[in-house]
């Protein structure tokens, strides 16, 4: 399989054409909450004294962005009258920081290679992923698509689909599948990084980041690939896991009581312990700054939230998990944040501070453009085939590599004629990674020129 396989990017480096509205085929006083979250941790938090990452330093416009992001949520979710407006008003925050302080990306050009990634592996609470685009400037997120969340035909379906929506690196909806694909980004950077950086060009460098929640942390399929992580050491991923004890059906103690942080910890991952996931902001950018000091080890950053935060009568219950608000609890929602706009508002301080990441995407992007065009000209042959895997090109005559078979041909086992091909095109594909559960002696998957991606050789 190919190592990278996003929508089909525009030619190489160059930003997309005018932008489509689809991506290719193939400070508010918040008042006491009725009922406060409880906790269920062992993992202490780190020393207070950690170095923060450069913030917004108005406090105010902070609260105020991250209230925003929740009322676009609230709003498009009453519109619809179906959705999931718990989770963006307990993860508002993160998305924030993420987003406005933290990744690099340019809304222009959500294909730029360098970009940081972000996966939301709770896809049912993606309108914190849509309220998080509108703001930051893609094109794939206007008022009008927010307002026609969930509807037929929009460009923002119940669950985020990365080839409807500009901006949505993976399509996600059952729950640990996305994790499962943030951990295959990190695998990719860290394999890219290993084999094309050199110590006067770093041309892959980013971050992979992923919110995900009680219902992720459930599923089987996502402790199988974060012991995977664990044990390649991706230190470029880190993991948000949005701890509110709320599943549909009510608390999580009727069914998931684990220590989640230990079981990280045994999966060799760094785990960081935010106890404020509702106002503590500085708490989140600490975690993340720890996090990116940790070089060796993909971290887990469980972040305690209130689900619906902010709702007087609905916070921290199953009620605000997959239902809109009603338009007297959202009536009450913004007395209770003091928020006076109508809905889908963005106030003009909010836009004027989230406008500024188009000019500087676009200098990130231009940053890295002229560093690949020095790379290009002082390593062609790694530039060319680096340009090769990231664009998905065959190479011209690829197929000739290819063993031939006739009815003459002496009978054998497929298993073995897969061994002989797959082994006949990883010599001409460079961009051909795969893998067996412990099963390449058996099933025959083994590339016998090519070691096995570790820690140590990535």
């Amino acid at each position: 399989m190919a190592l990278l396989n996003p929508p089909p990017p525009p030619p190489f480096p160059s930003p997309p054409s005018p932008a489509s509205s689809r991506p290719p085929p193939l400070p508010a006083v918040v008042l006491p909450l009725s009922q406060p979250p409880r906790t269920r941790h062992s993992v202490p938090r780190a020393s207070a004294t950690v170095e923060t990452i450069e913030k917004t330093t108005d406090s105010a416009l902070v609260e105020k962005s991250v209230n925003t992001i929740r009322f676009l949520a609230i709003d498009a979710v009453e519109k619809a009258n179906s959705g999931h407006p718990g989770l963006p008003m307990g993860c508002a925050p993160m998305g924030h920081i993420l987003y406005d302080e933290v990744m690099r990306y340019n809304p222009k050009n959500p294909f730029w290679f360098n970009r940081d990634r972000f996966v939301l592996s709770a896809g049912h609470g993606c309108m914190l992923q849509y309220a998080l685009l509108h703001l930051a400037g893609y094109d794939s997120v206007q008022e009008e698509d927010l307002k026609g969340f969930r509807q037929w035909g929009s460009k923002t379906p119940g669950h985020p689909e990365n080839f409807e929506t500009l901006g949505v690196e993976v399509t996600t909806g059952p729950l640990g599948q996305g994790i499962c694909n943030a951990v295959g980004l990190a695998l990719a950077e860290r394999h890219l990084a290993a084999r094309y950086n050199k110590p006067d060009s770093e041309i892959v460098d980013h971050y992979t980041y992923c919110i995900l929640g009680d219902g992720c942390q459930m599923e089987g399929i996502s402790n199988e690939a974060c012991s995977l992580a664990g044990h390649w050491g991706l230190g470029k991923l880190i993991a948000f896991y949005d701890d509110n004890h709320i599943s549909i059906d009510g608390d999580t103690e009727i069914a998931f009581t684990e220590n989640v942080d230990t079981r990280f910890e045994g999966l060799g991952w760094h785990v960081i312990w935010v106890k404020n996931g509702n106002t503590g902001y500085d708490e989140i950018r600490a975690a993340i700054k720890e996090a990116k000091a940790v070089k060796d080890k993909p971290t887990l950053i469980k972040v305690t939230t209130t689900i619906g935060y902010g709702s007087p009568n609905k916070a921290n219950s199953y009620s605000v998990h997959g239902s809109a608000l009603g338009a007297k609890e959202v009536d009450a929602t913004r007395k209770n944040l003091g928020w006076p706009f109508e809905p889908f508002h963005v106030p003009e301080d909010v836009k004027k501070h989230w406008s500024r990441h188009a000019s500087e995407g676009a200098a990130l992007e231009a940053e890295w453009n002229a560093k690949f065009a020095e790379y290009e000209k002082k390593y062609p042959e790694e530039a060319a085939e680096f340009k090769s895997i990231i664009t998905g090109e065959l190479p011209s005559g690829w197929e000739k590599a290819l063993p031939t078979y006739t009815p003459e041909s002496p009978a054998d086992a497929t298993r073995n004629l897969s061994q002989q091909n797959l082994n006949a095109l990883a010599k001409v594909l460079p961009g051909l990674l795969g893998g067996s559960a412990d099963l390449a002696s058996s099933n025959m998957t083994l590339l016998k020129m090519f070691g096995d991606f570790q820690k140590n050789t990535p």
